[in-house]
């Protein structure tokens, strides 16, 4: 069974005189018991297939259903039995941990020790500041608290927008480490994320820019359906190599890459030394075949669709 269901959503806000589509005709689905990933930079999209999905807000077009529960006419149940988490902290900062924790429990009929066993993972890493208030805590305090307070209810399908933005690596780890176990007893999990890295961590994706969705299926499939060589490349002088790659007749694609440029040629039988004598005035210039990661897939996924903001008539 399906949990979560989009067909043809659509939906567009005003901006002056015209309208931005900032969701453009979405399909896909959520299988039971699966994490799957919303992968997209800010303003993709993501947000607002949350919304959507969590009965916030109305789609201009298209059907969209949680557990077989329609999103419009069936929004009270669904409320019942889905958790979400925006991307913005969201909780009452001027109540404590514990208060905030009863607070949620309380409007959905429960109590803490009911569904104690589904945070209890999380909780012992926030019962020492059980006291505090929220707004005390730090980045991925605040993020575990949160994940508690939307679990607390013990749901069925859990939303996470941009549940790790803002927080450091270590609790991003042990983020992901919870929704793991959190799959494991069998609830749906919907994840959205700009980061790339973050992507292998999904059973599926679905990779989303302008509010199209550019590619679905499992990490591993999308990164070996990446078609070309791809070469990790380096200068001292970074700026100008970069300029250089792209006026270089032979290259098909060149972006910044931390700090290298990942280049594909559209020949993938050239000689490297072609290019070395055109790069000849680069000092230190290396030069090296990499394996592609989801973001040069999702690089390679916009060139080709040449994805733009769709801008409606009034």
């Amino acid at each position: 069974m399906n949990t979560i269901e989009l067909k043809n959503i659509v939906k567009t806000y005003s901006a002056k005189k015209n309208k931005i589509a900032a969701v453009d005709d979405v399909s896909f689905s959520v299988k039971e018991g699966e994490l799957f990933g919303l992968i997209g930079p800010d303003g993709a999209g993501k947000s607002s297939i949350f919304r959507i999905l969590t009965t916030l807000l109305l789609a201009d077009r298209g059907s969209a259903s949680v557990m077989e529960l329609d999103v419009v006419k069936d929004y009270k149940e669904i409320r019942k039995i889905v958790g979400y988490m925006p991307g913005r902290f969201s909780l009452y900062q001027d109540l404590t941990v514990e208060e905030n924790l009863e607070f949620f429990a309380t409007i959905f009929n429960t109590t803490i020790q009911a569904n104690y066993n589904l945070i209890e993972d999380i909780y012992v890493q926030l019962e020492p500041f059980k006291n505090r208030r929220a707004g005390k805590l730090s980045g991925g305090m605040k993020q575990k608290l949160a994940l508690s307070c939307a679990l607390i209810h013990k749901p069925k399908v859990l939303f996470l927008d941009e549940p790790t933005t803002g927080v450091d690596p270590v609790s991003r780890t042990e983020f992901w480490e919870m929704l793991k176990r959190l799959k494991e007893q069998g609830i749906s999990i919907l994840v959205s994320t700009p980061y790339m890295d973050e992507a292998k961590l999904c059973d599926r994706i679905a990779l989303i820019q302008n509010g199209k969705i550019l590619e679905i299926d499992t990490p591993h499939n999308i990164v070996n359906r990446f078609a070309n060589n791809l070469y990790a490349v380096r200068s001292e002088n970074m700026y100008e190599l970069l300029t250089d790659l792209r006026s270089f007749p032979k290259t098909k694609s060149c972006f910044a890459f931390g700090d290298k440029h990942h280049l594909v040629l559209n020949d993938d039988n050239f000689d490297l030394n072609e290019l070395k004598t055109y790069l000849q005035n680069q000092t230190n210039l290396e030069i090296k075949k990499i394996e592609p990661g989801i973001e040069d897939c999702f690089m390679s996924l916009i060139a080709k669709s040449n994805t733009t903001p769709e801008k409606l008539p009034a």
